[in-house]
């Protein structure tokens, strides 16, 4: 095989060891990609993505980092460090704000994107948003009607922060 080609054949790899579940041997074959080909945002993207999978959050979020620095278009990039920063347990003051620049830019390559649409809606209610929660929980109920977790979020908001 052509060095040049080897990147991709370590990148296979290791997406198989990672949608089976073996994020350290995925890391490992990510790692020897990225040593021949280090200028291919995938390879961050999916090493981030095992990282995130082990809670091994300061390195996800860093090839995250790395993944949109290569390729400003990296939607799922831009939502899973979001993620990231609205989950965290271990940090008692995450930076939400962050977390919305980072959901905004993922809006804005997709407007439609679901599951970023709910997660604005968390971090505006982290900041005490709760009508613009409700604004983005609406938009969402218009692309997915019968979204059971965004219905109840929206009904716990009326209830307890609106009303």
């Amino acid at each position: 095989m052509e060095e040049k080609f080897q990147y991709k054949f370590y990148l296979d790899e290791a997406i198989d060891d990672f949608y089976k579940g073996k994020f350290d041997d995925a890391i490992l074959k990510l790692d020897k990609s990225i040593e021949i080909k280090n200028d291919f945002e995938v390879s961050y993207f999916y090493r981030a993505a095992c990282y995130q999978a082990l809670e091994k959050w300061d390195m996800a979020m860093l090839d995250y980092t790395k993944a949109i620095q290569l390729n400003s278009k990296m939607t799922d990039a831009y939502y899973n460090r979001a993620r990231i920063i609205l989950s965290r347990k271990d940090i008692q003051n995450p930076k939400i704000e962050n977390a919305v620049s980072d959901l905004e830019i993922a809006l804005s390559l997709d407007e439609k994107f679901i599951d970023a649409l709910f997660a604005m809606a968390a971090a505006k209610k982290k900041q005490g948003k709760y009508n613009e929660a409700i604004s983005y929980l609406d938009k969402l109920l218009e692309i997915e009607p019968d979204a059971i977790n965004a219905k109840a979020l929206k009904k716990l908001l009326i209830q307890k922060y609106i009303n």
